[in-house]
Parts: C-alpha cells; sequence; structure tokens
C-alpha cells in the first residue's frame, strides 16, 4: 500500500522517520530523544502507522536481542487516534517480528497498559519503580571513567545480567554527550547514563553486590545536574532507601512482562537499574 491512501497504512520506519517518531513521544511526556529513536531503528524494526492526512499517528518497535529474547516497545498513539485498534495492530506486528526470529517478546508496561498486554498472554516476570530526583553537579570520585576501549572489559557481566550481548546498545550510550558512566576498576559493577527530553536517565546499573551498585548510583547522582530518572527493581531496596535520602520520589510503577515466560533470562540479581523500558 502506499503511503498516500486516505486508508491509515501500516508502515516500517526508517531513520528519516525520527523527527516525526520524536513528536509522538514528546506528545506522551515521554523522556526519549531523537538519538534513542535513531538507536532503536537502527539496532531493530520500527513500525508505524501513517494517514494521508496527519503523517504518523502511531509506532511500535520490535528489538531483538538474539539469541533467546527481544523487547517491544514504544507504543505510542496520537491523541486524536486513541482507541481505533492502532496500538493492537502495531503490538502485533511487533510480537510477530521477534517470535519469526525465534525470540521470546518482552516489554515493560505501564499498569494503564498491564491489563492490555495480559489479554494478549504476556505475564509479569519483575516489579519496577521510576524514580524521579536531581543529581547534584558535583565531580564523581570513586570510580573511573568508563571509555570505548573499555568496553570488552565489561561485556561479560553485563551480559551475564541482562542475558543478552547489547555492546552495540552501551557503545551507543558511551559516544553520547554529557554521559556519566563509571566501572569498578575490579570488574564488579557499571552504570551509564543519557540524557533525555527533560531528565538525564540512569541505567543500565549492574553491580555484583548491593554495596558497589551504591556507591556507583551515589557517585553518578554527584556527577549529573538537574533532574534525573533512575527504573530500578522493586527488590533493590537498599539502593530505594538511597534514592529516598537523596530526595528521590516514585514516579510510576512498571511491570516487566513476557510472553511464554515469567522470567528473565539472565541474572536478574545483578540488575540494579534497567536502561529504560524501551530498551530493556
Amino acid at each position: 500500500m502506499a503511503r498516500t491512501e486516505v486508508e491509515a497504512t501500516l508502515v516500517e520506519l526508517g531513520l528519516a522517520d525520527v523527527a516525526s517518531a520524536t513528536a509522538l513521544s514528546d506528545e506522551a511526556g515521554w523522556n526519549q530523544t531523537a538519538a534513542d529513536w535513531a538507536l532503536l531503528i537502527r539496532l531493530g524494526r520500527a513500525f508505524g502507522i501513517e494517514h494521508s492526512d496527519h503523517g504518523l499517528v502511531a509506532t511500535a518497535l520490535a528489538l531483538p536481542y538474539p539469541p533467546v529474547f527481544g523487547w517491544v516497545s514504544m507504543v505510542l498513539v496520537h491523541g486524536p487516534f486513541r482507541r481505533r485498534g492502532l496500538a493492537t495492530r502495531l503490538l502485533e506486528r511487533s510480537v510477530t517480528e521477534l517470535q519469526k526470529r525465534g525470540l521470546v517478546p518482552f516489554l515493560d508496561a505501564t499498569p494503564a497498559g498491564q491489563a492490555v498486554y495480559e489479554r494478549r498472554g504476556f505475564r509479569p516476570a519483575d516489579a519496577l519503580t521510576r524514580w524521579r530526583g536531581c543529581g547534584g553537579g558535583a565531580p564523581a570520585r570513586s570510580f573511573p571513567p568508563i571509555v570505548r576501549s573499555h568496553l570488552s572489559g565489561l561485556r561479560e557481566l553485563d551480559e551475564t545480567a541482562f542475558g543478552a550481548d547489547r555492546s552495540q546498545v552501551l557503545a551507543d550510550l558511551l559516544e553520547r554527550e554529557g554521559v556519566v558512566a563509571l566501572g569498578d576498576p575490579a570488574g564488579g559493577g557499571h552504570l551509564l547514563s543519557r540524557r533525555g527530553r527533560e531528565a538525564t536517565q540512569i541505567g543500565p546499573v549492574v553491580a555484583r553486590d548491593s554495596e558497589i551498585a551504591l556507591s556507583l548510583v551515589e557517585n553518578a547522582l554527584d556527577a549529573i545536574p538537574g533532574p534525573t530518572l533512575i527504573d530500578v527493581p522493586d527488590r533493590e531496596t537498599a539502593l530505594v532507601e538511597l534514592l529516598r535520602t537523596r530526595g528521590f520520589e516514585p514516579e510510576r510503577p512498571y511491570v516487566r512482562m513476557a510472553l511464554g515466560r515469567v522470567t528473565a533470562f539472565g541474572d536478574a540479581t545483578l540488575v540494579r537499574a534497567i536502561t529504560g523500558p524501551e530498551l530493556g
């Protein structure tokens, strides 16, 4: 079908569509930037609904993390086009894309979306909360910064924690302007951040023990100026307490969900904060 037809048409998005996709996530008040959209489109398959009179009105994305799972993310619909089944249509297309590659679909759902995904067969695998506060804007001192040449050194621990090789994601984040990237010299953990539309997102935070995780986050909070977000598994009670003492407050819960599975593939005990609901 041509993009100019009157009926809304499902299309695959490319880098030329980054601005239109970013406008949709901005409308929803989400924190993603054009750089995030470009990363997702490069590494995954992004789908959209285009209307001849309104342009891009809905999106969803299938992000593969071979060999065993992938992520469904950025399910967005322009306000006037909601409740027309567009999100369901794009969700199905994204799920199909992952399943035909033999990958188990995962996603991070808001409470409003959880019931929708459960009807599709997704089941809860973990509980998360987004915390919002402000960083201190002071230099980090306890951990050396990570640079791209260090990527091979942290890859093994990161893959063990997450359950898949996401070195392309980490490499992209390390190239971002204003990134805070900290690593334990002994290989016990690492932390990255990225600037968002309205706040800096901390994540991933991967650490072998809670003490390293707390030190990484505290150093990052000292180094990041201004509004800051971090998505933390609810089981990380020590980290939650640290955030509270730094003035952070819970903003919204997320439910990590999977289709045909109820647990993550990696070692979830090593994951102290996720990269973000769009990246896993």
